[in-house]
């Protein structure tokens, strides 16, 4: 029986003539006195929790109005204990399974859901936010470690890419001093590149020469614009265009006003194209560091100088090479370092008809060169480094060779036509290519025509030592010296002296003893800045040349000295300043005379801006 009922059941006694509704009108002016009191209050049990006050307070007043006894008060304040344990009981098992019942839900749900999912019925504002400004976070990581999304930054396959090139002007002023040639040192070149020249008495036109009298100036451009790409596993892909008046291979300058004037637009050329690589970058072949080079590539295409070189007097430093190249280098010891060159190059190959007015062809003739080099780089010192190559160069089907007996009047081309040099500059000797048979009936006085091509009087096989050093005791300055020597090895006096005609003394036009020679040497001293890239940095040189008529190929000798090729000597001098990091000037003066056969001297003065990105 619950105390509610047991006090309505109560009232039903004698006593029943007080009213519930007395009882708790009145029950605040009766319990005022009667809490006031010191009289003994039922105790709470320790072991349970306590009940609540107005139970027992209505107790209590029920007991001192006569209500009830005191005895059954005691046991209604026991009864609402008991009672009120129970609902505290009831309450928290309820609890207790409804957290264990949503523990299995959101376990079951979690189970039902992919990793990392959240379920959520309802999400706040804040959250929302929170969520927003996590996923942005997580996106512009993503996007900066990607390179797709950062300010300033190409794509990753973009930044695999390296753009590159130049600008350069030039202002070129040319003087010929007086008491040497005029028109007398003949212009091979343009012979063999053109139809051949009739060297019979019966023609009476003179041979193309070069000037060598009326001073000149020109006003010159050269543009390059390259790219090399990163293909990775150790492979690199270039190319690069280039401006040229025409297509020799030592010179991308365009002169303004030339190939057709009339502002007429300027050609481009494919300057460079190439594969490399690189095997030791490779993560499939996995060499030992221990032993590997420190550097090993494998160029094919048409690349840059794959030879050191410190000076231009063997190769002008516009050549590029055709063909496969490989070089390698390693440090042994700390500042030490050997270095090694190779190549196998094409510089000719024989037209696929050749001749195509023949029903029987040609022999091929196509012309290689064959290189190596090794040398070391040497830190001697913290002031002192000195670098140094020797290496050698054989040329093959370089050589003319007199043909066939050849009858004009029948055949356009004699079958040594394709050892004529395809592009030269001046200096080499030169030898008739041709035998010439008379024509039917010729009666034996008088002259018949004797259309010639030239080839190359002497073989080629050049061995250069190069050398360089430099002294930084006063850094940023440094005092570079520079030297180089050449010798052709394949040079033959005595068979040069069966078949040749220049480089020889005595008045021009008439045979002279041969004064050609197979020697070079310069030297060059630069004081300044290793580099021009900052504002105010500058340097000067001073150097001396002496290159003899056949110690090189003149086709890839420097092509302003002397204004190109070989059998040349005299001195030179420049500076430049950097104006900006990226822009530059310089000036350089060159004088060049003659060592063997006609006299020639040229003074060359030139003014350039240079400008790269």
């Amino acid at each position: 029986m619950s105390i509610s009922t047991f006090i309505v059941n109560g009232l039903r006694t004698p006593l029943a003539s007080v009213s519930l509704l007395a009882l708790a009108v009145g029950m605040p002016m009766i319990a005022g006195p009667a809490f006031a009191q010191d009289s003994e209050r039922p105790t709470v049990s320790k072991k349970k929790p306590a009940t609540a006050g107005s139970t027992v307070a209505l107790v209590n007043i029920l007991v001192e109005q006569g209500v009830i006894t005191q005895e059954q008060g005691q046991n209604l304040i026991k009864q609402a204990d008991d009672e009120a344990y129970v609902a505290r009981q009831a309450a928290r098992d309820a609890n207790a399974k409804a957290t264990e019942a949503a523990a299995t839900a959101a376990a079951a749900a979690a189970a039902a859901s992919p990793p990392g999912s959240k379920r959520v019925t309802y999400v706040p504002d804040i959250v929302k936010r929170e969520l927003r400004e996590e996923i942005r976070q997580e996106v512009m990581a993503k996007a900066k470690d990607e390179g797709w999304a950062s300010p300033g930054k190409y794509p990753e396959w973009a930044s695999r890419i390296r753009i590159y090139g130049d600008i350069r002007g030039r202002w070129e002023g040319m003087w010929y001093p007086s008491g040497y040639s005029s028109g007398e040192m003949i212009d091979f070149n343009a012979i063999n590149t053109g139809s051949p020249y009739d060297v019979s008495a019966a023609n009476l036109k003179g041979y193309p020469t070069y000037n060598g009298s009326e001073s000149r100036n020109r006003y010159r451009m050269r543009a390059r614009l390259g790219l090399e790409a990163d293909l990775a596993e150790g492979f690199i892909g270039g190319l690069r265009i280039a401006t040229g008046s025409d297509s020799s291979p030592v010179s991308t300058n365009q002169t303004l006003g030339r190939s057709g004037g009339n502002f007429s637009k300027y050609a481009l050329w494919l300057d460079r194209a190439f594969i490399k690589f690189e095997p030791f970058k490779n993560p499939h072949i996995g060499p030992n560091p221990d032993f590997a080079p420190d550097s090993v590539s494998l160029t094919f295409g048409r690349f840059d100088n794959p030879f050191w070189s410190p000076t231009d007097l063997v190769w002008d430093s516009d050549l590029g090479f055709d063909g496969l190249a490989i070089n390698a280098k390693r440090e042994v010891s700390p500042g030490f370092t050997p270095f090694f060159a190779a190549g196998a190059m094409p510089i000719f190959n024989t037209d696929l008809d050749f001749s195509t007015t023949e029903k029987e062809k040609f022999k091929s003739t196509d012309k290689y060169l064959f290189g190596g080099q090794i040398g070391f780089n040497w830190q001697a010192t913290p002031q002192v480094g000195l670098t140094l190559g020797a290496g050698i160069y054989d040329y093959t089907n370089v050589q003319g060779k007199k043909s066939s007996p050849c009858d004009v009047s029948i055949s356009q081309n004699c079958d040594t036509d394709n050892l004529r040099p395809s592009f030269a500059q001046k200096g080499n000797t030169y030898g008739y290519l041709r035998d010439i048979v008379p024509p039917p009936g010729w009666n034996g006085s008088d002259p018949y025509a004797n259309p010639q091509y030239f080839g190359l009087a002497s073989d080629f096989r050049p061995v250069v030592i190069s050398g360089r050093v430099d002294l930084n005791h006063f850094d940023p300055i440094h005092v570079a010296i520079d030297g180089e020597f050449v010798w052709n090895s394949a040079f033959n006096r005595a068979e040069i002296e069966q078949n040749y005609v220049n480089n020889y003394s005595g008045t021009p036009g008439k045979s002279g003893k041969f004064e050609g020679g197979n020697i070079g040497w310069t030297t060059k001293v630069t004081v300044g800045h290793q580099k021009l890239d900052e504002y105010g940095k500058w340097s000067v040189n001073l150097g001396y040349k002496y290159l003899e008529s056949d110690a090189t190929l003149d086709a890839f000798a420097d092509s302003d000295f002397g204004l190109g090729g070989t059998n040349l000597k005299g001195y030179f001098l420049g500076g430049s300043l950097a104006f900006s990091d990226s822009v530059s000037g310089t000036a350089k003066w060159m004088s060049a005379t003659s060592i063997a056969g006609v006299p020639y001297a040229v003074d060359l003065l030139q003014f350039d801006v240079n400008a790269k990105f």
